[in-house]
């Protein structure tokens, strides 16, 4: 080949080489920045506005504030009540996001609709709905209000949809040839959803669980009107945050707030080390 060749062919070859190797090209650049900038109004001021106001008062008001007996039961029931809950939504999310997607059953359409009602419906509105149903007057002739089921029922019914649509969309892109390799080799059911099926789930199953515990801690709207909110029995941590907001306590309330936050990244974080460790099992 010619000198004459390699110098033509060296501005193409340039042309075509990455002008950042290993790096963000400038509208990458911009969009990381855009999403910086706003990622931190939405969630890390905020963040820092909560910690600031907390250290207002300092270590010994953080201590006060937490452990107050009122305030650190509520904790206790909005964390128990958060992890219960959790619980039975990946149990039964998983249930349903399988009957969906594997089974075709009369009014499949219509049960797809309800799940996604409690997305729909104000968080205030689901309480009405609630204690219209499990009230003293209701229909179904079971009364929770004022007792400590009602805050179960209530945070059952507004996390339930976020482990069946995280977990719907995966098994639904599934391919079954696997699966039908597994039974042609003798494979049973059980052994085919253990060791095919739910490795390929897990991690969908862990970000529902996340979302639903992470609702869960946080929920107001739709168990005030069920629980009665009575101190050492129904109240909540968020209950007890507004309470605080309304005496004019702030540093009090963003304590609060803080172990809610402390204690739902723990539990995140755990769950995302428990679906890592088990997809490595299978």
């Amino acid at each position: 080949m010619t000198a004459a060749a390699l110098d033509g062919a060296g501005p193409a070859t340039s042309a075509r080489r990455p002008r950042h190797p290993g790096g963000l090209t400038p509208a990458s650049g911009l969009g990381l920045g855009v999403a910086l900038v706003w990622f931190s109004l939405l969630v890390l001021l905020p963040l820092a506005a909560v910690a600031a106001t907390t250290a207002e008062g300092g270590w010994g008001g953080f201590w006060r504030a937490v452990t107050n007996e009122q305030t650190a039961a509520a904790i206790r029931l909005t964390v128990t009540q958060a992890l219960l809950v959790t619980a039975v939504d990946v149990v039964m999310g998983t249930l349903v996001a399988w009957v969906l997607v594997r089974d075709s059953f009369p009014g499949k359409r219509l049960l797809e609709l309800l799940i996604d009602i409690p997305f729909a419906l104000p968080t205030i509105v689901a309480g009405l709905v609630l204690l219209s149903l499990y009230g003293p007057d209701g229909p179904l002739g079971v009364d929770v209000t004022n007792r400590r089921p009602a805050v179960f029922l209530a945070l059952l019914f507004v996390t339930t949809p976020f482990v069946v649509r995280t977990v719907q969309p995966v098994l639904a892109e599934l391919d079954p040839e696997a699966e039908e390799a597994a039974a042609s080799l003798g494979a049973g059911r059980l052994t085919i959803f253990r060791r095919i099926v739910l490795p390929a789930i897990t991690p969908a199953i862990a970000a529902g669980a996340a979302l639903a515990f992470a609702r869960g801690m946080g929920e107001y709207g739709s168990l005030v009107l069920l629980s009665g909110n009575l101190p050492f029995r129904t109240e909540v941590a968020s209950v007890r945050i507004l309470a605080s907001i309304e005496s004019d306590d702030l540093p009090a309330a963003a304590s609060v707030a803080t172990v809610l936050l402390v204690v739902s990244l723990a539990v995140i974080a755990a769950i995302d080390l428990l679906q890592r460790r088990m997809v490595r099992r299978g």
